[in-house]
């Protein structure tokens, strides 16, 4: 399967926006993935492919050296093929360039993901009960850090 990561501009817009509402249970308004595309302080990016078809999308909010992995989704039919590793490299590829640290939440019972993220080098560092109130689940933290180089 052939794609690339690009960074999200406003022709992905509809597609990522229908994704989100697929796959999150509490989905982003399309008003306020615009809104992202424009915000200094998040990176965001698409797998597509060459007809400009999105595979998956993820976002990277960072604040000074903390990174925040906020979303991270990859259609039914493409998972299991790279797409999520690829969109997560990229992210822990920046991270390591010039974050301490990059967190994120996962939903308890998301087995798949959370064995990408413990795969990746994140550890569980806490829970929190009922997040997902919606479906009375409870949101996994996990935490990569990372080190500067020559640190022991």
């Amino acid at each position: 399967m052939n794609y690339q990561l690009v960074p999200m501009d406003k022709s992905h817009l509809r597609q990522v926006a229908q994704l989100d509402r697929e796959y999150f249970s509490r989905p982003w308004s399309q008003d306020s993935w615009e809104s992202e595309l424009y915000n200094t302080t998040v990176s965001l990016v698409v797998a597509e492919t060459e007809e400009g078809f999105v595979l998956g999308y993820g976002v990277l909010g960072v604040i000074l050296d903390e990174g925040c992995l906020e979303k991270l989704a990859v259609r039914k039919e493409f998972r299991r093929q790279g797409v999520a590793q690829a969109i997560l490299g990229s992210f822990l590829r920046y991270g390591a360039e010039h974050l301490a640290f990059l967190t994120l939440e996962v939903r308890e019972d998301n087995a798949p993901a959370i064995a990408l993220y413990a795969k990746n080098g994140f550890a569980e560092v806490g829970r929190r009960p009922n997040y997902y109130s919606e479906v009375h689940k409870d949101a996994i933290l996990m935490t990569r850090t990372f080190q500067e180089e020559g640190a022991e």
